[in-house]
């Protein structure tokens, strides 16, 4: 995608609400700390960033399968995820989406895995 998506939230988000929030799913890990951090998903064995934390949850996804992960943690954080133009991606029937473009059912992008969209 080549730019970044940021989680937005009414209130401010702190770090202990962060990994309280994600701490309950086995496939999020959020390592670091409050002043400098990463989500990481996991897909098989291996973990992938999907997001950086410093202060402010943001990434810059490198696949669909990224993109998913960053929509759901922003809906399980209780914000929206929110591109550099003020696009809005959001899951919405089950359906990853922004705007009029539909990228896929959530649980397919997230079985599919990482693979990136320069290869």
């Amino acid at each position: 995608m080549g730019y970044e998506l940021r989680v937005e939230r009414e209130s401010a988000l702190a770090y202990a609400e962060l990994v309280r929030a994600l701490s309950g799913h086995s496939d999020l890990e959020v390592r670091g700390s409050a002043e400098a951090g990463e989500v990481v998903a996991r897909h098989g064995d291996d973990g992938h960033r999907v997001a950086e934390w410093t202060g402010r949850l943001f990434g810059s996804p490198e696949s669909d399968w990224h993109l998913a992960h960053l929509a759901r943690v922003a809906e399980l954080l209780g914000g929206r995820l929110v591109g550099e133009d003020g696009e809005v991606y959001g899951v919405r029937d089950g359906i990853l989406e922004q705007g009029d473009v539909e990228f896929g059912k959530l649980e397919d992008l997230l079985y599919a895995g990482p693979t990136s969209w320069s290869q």
